[in-house]
Parts: C-alpha cells; structure tokens; sequence
C-alpha cells in the first residue's frame, strides 16, 4: 500500500480555518491514497482541501457533517466549509477546480457526459472494495464496530492483539 503524506501539525494549524472543501477518503484503499498523495502535491501549503482519513480510528461523523463510516465507504463525499455535503463525480470536479486543475474534469460538466461520469463512478463505487482486494463493506464495517467496541472497553490501557485486526 502507497503510504499517506502526511502534513505537519504547524502545516495543520495554520492551513486549518482556510480550507475550502473537506474531502472525505478510504485512508485504507491504496487508489483513494495514490489520488489524496497526488491532491496534497497539487495543493502544497495552500491548505484549501482538507483530508480527512475515515479509516482512522478516530474518524467523527459530528466533524464531517454528520456522515458516518460505512455512507463515507459507500461513495465518495466532500464537505464545504457551509456543512453542504457533495457527492460522487461533483466531488472531484469541485476539487480540481479549488486547484485549478478543473479543465482536467470540465467535460463532465456536460450533461450527458456528466451522467455517464456518474454511472462510471457508481460502478467503480460498488465494486471497489473487491477490486482493490478488500472485504466487503459490511464485512469492513462490522470489524471497524468490533475494533472501536474493544477500544472502548479497553481505555485503561490494555492491548489488542494485531493478528485479530482482520
């Protein structure tokens, strides 16, 4: 798996109030990373997407407008700084024209090509935990409930062995 660039906290604080759409990605999915790591090196410093991993352990719907894990797995979303939700093919063009890179998705602005775009999109959506060699998304979210459960019960400092991460 590709790993995450990951940002400095002093990067994080002073890019934290200028972002312009939170992107909401699967921090486990090695083609959603080579996409963010691609986005992060387009936006540099600027700090106008802010990633927001929702495979973390400590991913909050009440942070991300109120989407939960397994919405978030299912199709790809984004937030605007307004708490509006955007979903799908709209979230990458939103993004690449934050960028500036919007001519990269312009065509699909087009009304047929933009509803071929997002049939395309939902394909890839509904089959991309199988590709990418995952279990499915119930499976995922049943051991994320499992993991976050354990977490809970073990606050006073015990472990969890990793071999049953599975």
């Amino acid at each position: 798996m590709l790993p995450l660039q990951q940002n400095t906290i002093s990067e994080q604080k002073t890019t934290e109030s200028l972002w312009k759409i939170k992107l909401l990605f699967d921090g486990a999915c090695p083609l959603c990373v080579r996409e963010v790591n691609f986005l992060k090196r387009k936006d540099g410093d600027r700090g106008l997407i802010k990633f927001i991993d929702i495979a973390a352990e400590d991913y909050d719907p009440a942070d991300n407008a109120n989407i939960d894990f397994e919405t978030a797995m299912g199709r790809i979303h984004a937030v605007l700084p307004n708490r509006e939700i955007v979903r799908d093919v709209e979230v990458f063009r939103q993004i690449y024209d934050i960028l500036g890179i919007g001519w990269i998705y312009a065509v699909t602005k087009l009304p047929v090509i933009g509803r071929v775009a997002d049939i395309l999109y939902g394909v890839w959506a509904d089959y991309r935990l199988l590709l990418t060699g995952r279990a499915n998304l119930q499976t995922i979210v049943a051991q994320r409930q499992q993991r976050l459960k354990a977490k809970e019960l073990c606050d006073d400092g015990c472990t969890i062995d990793a071999r049953n991460k599975r």
